[in-house]
């Protein structure tokens, strides 16, 4: 099958249909000739004007590691990055084989769900579970706030549900374990994973002890759609994902197919530290938390997590402090603690890094911060958010390999039940056991 470069445009064709959710057409033109393959590249890691010269050219930029950075384009593009004196070197294709014959409606590349799909999954099982599962609206995404269509962002708490139980109140009798995926758009698997561990604590809810003792004790909330317009993007690629990393915010520059807001870089937390290019993949918003999709994310957090850190910097949790959080990502194999911001380390540092070590033992990630694992710095990131201002203990997985079937952003689907999820399902279970004292082990 071939493959092209497929981006978000600014001219996209938005449907808003009888429901009111947008529906995607991409209208950027391919990049690459006939017969070429979308891949991904390594090259010495770039500064920021060379990143931005090869972004230029055609370039998506995936995402550093270490000395190297990895860059998306085809040949023709690696051969005329090679006139401008880099080097890159092939890593894998972006594609992945796909049993087209496996999608069902509401899917895309091989099974993948919509937003659509989402939505209507998560109250079908909120409906059908009102014991185990409350379905929570927290918030709209960007072109909803536009009247444009758009999603409401939808977090679901699950737990064995008593009298007071999934309230937005920071002052739970249970403790909380909270986790949000698909942040990045085209992070695809991050989603999945979120759904298969909500439907493992709901239907193995009374038969695993392991679960039922969970579910009886803890609230887990899920938001496995944290970014909607930017998956609705992704997912009109069809067979050919487009490589969406931002929200759909087109309101910051004439960016072509780079339109947005990065998400994980507009969190109210020590931002300011990264792009300001409206055009570059890591752009960080006009100002601190100026997305509604951030907004709700961070006010959910706020609505769910006491406050138990101080406000100075080096000012730890206590031992007793409670809560955990996730965020999933992809890819590179690692879990990421806090911080993000600096190489300073964090006040609970080695607390956080022995939960971290707890975790890998199922999935074999990497543990470490930023500098330990991807080798740069991140400012405005919602892990640094959850425990900088709120002292939860708090994660980054970076889901999946770099290279192969399972690797990059677009696994193929028979992945997500072969691999991604089995690997990572002790892992969660790890961290949502933690949540009662996370810093105390």
């Amino acid at each position: 099958m071939k493959r092209r470069l497929v981006t978000a445009s600014v001219a996209l064709g938005v449907v808003v249909a009888a429901t009111g959710v947008a529906a995607f057409t991409a209208q950027a033109d391919p990049i690459e000739p006939a017969g070429e393959e979308l891949a991904t590249w390594t090259v010495p890691r770039l500064d920021a004007d060379e990143a931005a010269e090869l972004e230029a050219l055609g370039f998506t930029l995936a995402h550093d590691h270490g000395a190297e950075s990895h860059i998306i384009g085809d040949e023709t593009l690696a051969a005329e990055a090679r006139e401008l004196g880099y080097d890159p070197e092939f890593v894998d294709t972006v594609y992945k084989d796909v049993p087209l014959s496996a999608e069902q409606e509401g899917t895309y590349y091989g099974g993948y769900r919509t937003v659509d799909s989402y939505e209507a999954d998560l109250k079908a099982l909120a409906e059908a579970n009102p014991d185990l599962a409350s379905l929570h609206d927290i918030g709209d995404s960007w072109l909803k706030t536009q009247g444009e269509g758009g999603h409401d962002v939808y977090a679901i708490c699950l737990t064995k549900i008593a009298a007071g139980d999934c309230e937005t109140d920071p002052d739970s009798t249970k403790p909380r374990f909270s986790l949000i995926a698909q942040m990045h758009a085209r992070e695809i698997a991050t989603g999945e994973v979120a759904w298969r561990w909500i439907e493992k604590l709901v239907d193995d809810y009374g038969t695993d002890a392991e679960v039922t003792e969970l579910m009886d004790t803890t609230e887990i909330w899920v938001v496995p759609i944290a970014n909607p317009d930017g998956v609705d993007i992704v997912a009109s690629g069809g067979d050919d994902p487009i490589l969406q990393r931002k929200n759909a915010n087109d309101g910051n520059g004439n960016c072509g197919g780079r339109l947005g807001v990065d998400l994980n870089r507009n969190s109210t937390f020590e931002w300011g530290a990264d792009s300001t290019n409206p055009c570059s993949e890591t752009f960080q918003g006009p100002s601190a938390g100026s997305e509604p999709e951030t907004q709700a994310v961070e006010e959910w957090l706020r609505a769910l997590h006491p406050d138990q850190r101080g406000e100075n910097p080096t000012d730890a949790a206590p031992d007793d402090a409670r809560d955990v959080f996730l965020t999933l990502h992809s890819y590179g194999e690692y879990i990421i603690i806090p911080w993000g911001y600096t190489d300073d380390a964090a006040p609970n540092d080695a607390q956080i890094r022995a939960l971290g070590a707890a975790m890998s033992k199922s999935n074999g990630y990497y543990v470490g911060t930023n500098d330990d694992t991807v080798g740069y710095s991140t400012s405005g990131t919602t892990d640094d958010m959850a425990y900088g201002e709120l002292g939860v203990a708090s994660f980054t997985f970076e889901i999946g390999p770099d290279t192969g079937n399972c690797g990059g952003f677009f696994p193929a689907f028979t992945c997500v039940d072969d691999t991604l999820w089995p690997e990572n399902e002790g892992a969660l279970m790890t961290a949502a056991q933690a949540a009662a004292a996370p810093y105390a082990g």
